[in-house]
């Protein structure tokens, strides 16, 4: 019995030695550098030269450190704000939408407050999935964009999330879309129905407006509502006259023989297609110029803000 007890000993003995060993080295691979107490600006200093050569881990620690060290200092505020930059860069974003929310609720007056929000929209924007996907990323990206153009109008970050926020647009109403054609395959029209007029009412200024309206003009002759379908392919005709899915909505109509006598294309699609060809051409050249910011802090200057800046003299170091 006592050889017994004495094996056991041994063996709990082993298992505490092995789980301290690997506490211990679980905690020296999270601490990267030792707390040292440096002065305020050696640390910031380190920390921009690690961003320099995309050395992005040693950089969050030191700007943590900047944090850490000195939480009241206009540095503190400003290592905020690269430290979700950072994060960013290796696109750990979820930690770097963190470090903006604190931004944001400590300093939203702050003149780079602009810029946290903007990039709090990108960390949404660049998670944005394929349409067969959920679309939470998505609907977080549209909130997010709205937000930059809310607070923001006359910034060139919010000309930016006006391209941006139509493009999200564009990607919520063919995931609409997308599941329309599922149910309507699957002969369920009436669910199909809904999503494509989700599409029309919602997503108007999108790309799939077209098609949505072909489809419900299509969905409505498989179940019978010949009036639903004549008047989904009549507001199709009118504002898309050139279109290929008014083409095949008008060739749906005709064989099935409810075309009203004297109806036809208001002008041939040659025609259309030439104009929106156009249109395009310069919508396009318009975006190609439009300014684009930059997503890099737009200063590295902790002292140069406006509203919440503690410092009297622009420039002058802290006390």
């Amino acid at each position: 019995m006592s050889n017994r007890v004495k094996v056991l000993s041994i063996v709990l003995a082993a298992l505490a030695a092995v789980a301290l060993g690997a506490c211990g080295s679980s905690a020296k691979k999270k601490q990267r550098f030792a707390y040292v107490e440096r002065p305020v600006e050696q640390i910031y200093q380190d920390a921009a030269r690690a961003m320099e050569r995309k050395r992005y881990d040693d950089a969050v620690e030191l700007f943590g450190e900047v944090e850490r060290q000195h939480p009241y200092s206009p540095w503190a505020r400003r290592a905020t704000l690269m430290k979700a930059f950072a994060h960013y860069r290796q696109n750990d974003y979820d930690e770097s939408i963190e470090a903006l929310d604190q931004f944001i609720s400590l300093h939203p007056g702050n003149k780079d407050a602009p810029y946290a929000y903007y990039l709090k929209a990108m960390c949404n924007y660049e998670q944005i999935r394929d349409v067969g996907r959920d679309q939470d990323f998505t609907n977080n990206a549209v909130q997010a964009l709205n937000d930059v153009i809310r607070r923001f109008p006359q910034t060139e970050y919010a000309r930016d999330a006006r391209l941006k926020l139509d493009l999200t647009l564009d990607h919520l109403a063919g995931k609409e879309l997308d599941i329309g054609r599922y149910y309507q395959r699957q002969g369920k029209h009436i669910a199909a129905i809904n999503r494509y007029r989700t599409v029309i009412n919602n997503y108007q200024t999108t790309g799939h407006t077209e098609e949505a309206l072909y489809r419900l003009t299509e969905a409505n002759l498989q179940i019978g509502l010949v009036e639903e379908a004549r008047q989904a392919a009549a507001v199709l005709g009118h504002n898309y006259p050139g279109s290929v899915w008014y083409e095949d909505a008008y060739r749906l109509i005709r064989r099935n023989g409810l075309l009203e006598p004297g109806s036809k294309p208001t002008r041939s699609a040659r025609e259309v297609r030439e104009l929106e060809k156009r249109e395009k051409k310069n919508a396009d050249k318009g975006v190609k110029e439009a300014p684009r910011p930059v997503v890099e802090p737009p200063s590295d200057d902790p002292f140069g803000d406006s509203l919440d800046n503690p410092l009297s003299t622009p420039g002058q170091q802290p006390q």
